[in-house]
C-alpha cells in the first residue's frame, strides 16, 4: 500500500467546537490514520480533553495558531491604449465606438497597428482593417467620421480612461524623493476621418 504523504497545514477552527482559533492561541494537534490517508486534527485547549477517540492518534503534540498574514494588494495595472482597446472591443459597447477608433488611430501612429485596407459597407460605414505588426492580429474599426470638435471631445475621453490628465492640468505635487517624469504622453488631434488614405 502506498502511503499518502500530504498532511494539511493547520486547521483555522477547532475541531470540536468549530470557534475560529484566535492569533497566537496554543492548541493541542494530533495525527490520525484513516481509509483515505493521514489527517490531522486541530483542538482548542478546552476541547481537548474530549476529544473523540482520545486512544487513536498516531501522535499529538502542542502548537500555537498564527493567522495568516494578509495577502498583498494587488499592482494597479496600467492601462495602455492597446489594453484599453482589446478590452472595449471585447464589450462590443456601441456607445464606445468612437473611443475604439481612436485608440486604434494612437496605435497606428505608434507603429503597432498598420492600416492595411479601408471599405465601404453597403450602408455607407467605413471599416478601417489594420493589422498588428507583431502578433499578425486584424483589426477590423468601422470609422465614425468624427468632425474636429468631436475629435477633440473622444480624445478628452480616452485620456481619462488610460489615466492621462487632460493638458493644462497641473500634476499632483510630488514628494522630493519621487523622481520626476522625464516626458508626459500627448495626445494630437487626428484627421483620419477627414479623407481617407
Amino acid at each position: 500500500m502506498i502511503a499518502e504523504w500530504n498532511i494539511r497545514a493547520c486547521s483555522a477552527q477547532c475541531a470540536a467546537c468549530h470557534r475560529p482559533f484566535d492569533d497566537g492561541e496554543r492548541l493541542t494537534s494530533r495525527l490520525l490514520f484513516t481509509p483515505e490517508g493521514y489527517l490531522r486534527e486541530d483542538y482548542c485547549r478546552a476541547c481537548w480533553p474530549n476529544r473523540p477517540d482520545p486512544d487513536t492518534g498516531l501522535s499529538d503534540w502542542s502548537a500555537v495558531w498564527h493567522a495568516p498574514a494578509p495577502p498583498p494588494p494587488e499592482p494597479l495595472k496600467k492601462e495602455t491604449a492597446e489594453s484599453l482597446l482589446r478590452e472595449l472591443m471585447e464589450t462590443d459597447q456601441t456607445d464606445q465606438r468612437n473611443a475604439i477608433f481612436i485608440l486604434a488611430v494612437m496605435l497606428e501612429r505608434r507603429r503597432i497597428l498598420v492600416e492595411k485596407d479601408i471599405q465601404t459597407l453597403p450602408d455607407g460605414t467605413r471599416v478601417r482593417i489594420y493589422e498588428h505588426k507583431k502578433t499578425g492580429e486584424s483589426f477590423v474599426i468601422p470609422d465614425p467620421q468624427l468632425k474636429l470638435a468631436e475629435i477633440a471631445t473622444v480624445e478628452l475621453e480616452v485620456m481619462s480612461l488610460l489615466g492621462i490628465p487632460p493638458p493644462g492640468t497641473k500634476p499632483p505635487p510630488q514628494s522630493p524623493s519621487s523622481p520626476q517624469p522625464s516626458n508626459h504622453q500627448t495626445i494630437e488631434p487626428s484627421n483620419h476621418s477627414e479623407a481617407p488614405k
